[in-house]
């Protein structure tokens, strides 16, 4: 394949992932069900936890499962083009979620997204992600180090499963979402980050 048209290839899934991940699932569930706009909800953000806030359990679940899958999807189909074309679409389907051009760019921290295109790239590692988050979750019960020690081990794992390219474009994911969490690291380090279950 011809270079020019190779880049080509690229740019389209970078802007195809990227559409794909600004979808803001959270902000249409939430306006379907008559809940008005989820940002002037809790922590303002558009994901999953903080449509949990709302006390509707199907929706936060219906708001994960489309972040996620987003990201999936974007993966899957942009791998037609080849093994780069699907890690370029991951980056797009993220940088979509985070900074979503329908939302000022304003979008979520990328949790779920993050594990959707790891299902797409390589679903061992994306089980991984889910064990230990478990694992960091049952132990600690913040949602926040779960998410924040699974994506970190992420690079390690897909380097290990024979996938060096894909680890070094997940590093960029997990700097990403790193510092989508920078509020959370600092409540973190001060002892004032929510625990899962905690109330008020």
């Amino acid at each position: 394949m011809p270079e020019e048209l190779n880049m080509l290839y690229l740019l389209g899934a970078l802007v195809f992932g990227y559409l794909l991940g600004s979808i803001p699932f959270g902000v249409i569930f939430t306006r379907m069900a008559g809940l008005g706009d989820i940002r002037k909800v809790g922590s303002g953000n558009i994901g999953a936890t903080n449509v949990l806030r709302t006390g509707r359990k199907g929706l936060a679940a219906a708001t994960l499962l489309g972040d996620a899958l987003k990201g999936t999807a974007a993966v899957l189909i942009a791998a037609r083009w080849g093994e780069h074309a699907a890690s370029v679409a991951a980056l797009g389907a993220f940088l979509g979620h985070l900074y979503p051009v329908w939302l000022r760019f304003k979008g979520g921290k990328g949790v779920a997204t993050f594990i959707g295109v790891l299902i797409g790239l390589n679903w061992i590692a994306a089980l991984v992600f889910g064990a230990i988050w478990l694992g960091v979750a049952f132990a600690s019960r913040y949602s926040s180090l779960s998410a924040l020690v699974a994506s970190a081990a992420s690079p390690v794992v897909l380097w290990f499963l024979g996938q060096p390219a894909i680890a070094a474009m997940a590093v960029v994911l997990v700097a990403l979402l790193w510092w989508k969490h920078s509020p959370n690291i600092s409540r973190l380090l001060a002892g004032t980050e929510g625990k899962i279950g905690q109330k008020g």
